[in-house]
Order: C-alpha cells, then sequence, then structure tokens
C-alpha cells in the first residue's frame, strides 16, 4: 500500500477542505462516481459526505467509501463517520 504523503492527510482532516460531493437518497450510483471522478481530474482531492440514515453501520460505511476509492482509482486518505476523503495523483 502507498504511504501518503503527510500534507495530503493534513489538509484531508482541515476544515479547509470543504464538501463537494453527497450521497444522497438514490445511494451511490453511476453519476456519483463519474461526479467524483470528475473533480479528482481537476482537483485531485475530494471530500464527499453520506446524508444521515443513508449509509447505516459503520462497517457499511468503511465498505461504501471503500468501494468507491476502488471505482474512482483513488485512494481513502481518512474517513470519519459520515465523511470520507479521496485522494488521487494525477
Amino acid at each position: 500500500m502507498l504511504k501518503l504523503p503527510s500534507h495530503i492527510v493534513k489538509y484531508a482532516k482541515s476544515n479547509d477542505l470543504l464538501v463537494s460531493v453527497r450521497i444522497g437518497k438514490e445511494g451511490v450510483t453511476d453519476s456519483l462516481i463519474k461526479e467524483l471522478d470528475t473533480q479528482l481530474k481537476s482537483k485531485n482531492i475530494v471530500k464527499l459526505k453520506a446524508n444521515r440514515q443513508i449509509l447505516g453501520s459503520s462497517e457499511e460505511r468503511k465498505n461504501v467509501f471503500s468501494e468507491i476509492a476502488n471505482s474512482t482509482n483513488s485512494f481513502l486518505v481518512f474517513h470519519r463517520g459520515n465523511v470520507a476523503v479521496y485522494w488521487r495523483t494525477n
């Protein structure tokens, strides 16, 4: 596994990085994956948030966040609660 640069991890955990993608009542859709992929191409780092009650247990959130990382060829830098941060080198 790739060791993530410390400045990426620090930025991912900061309040300076704003949520730019949300998982809504539709759940994880192809359009959500495409949007995240597009944003990763332009910004390299993206914060995603799942609306409350969309993803149940912490195990389910962890699995969904990991699947999203695989689908977008990105790294899951950090996740806490219903928020996840993805990073991709371009």
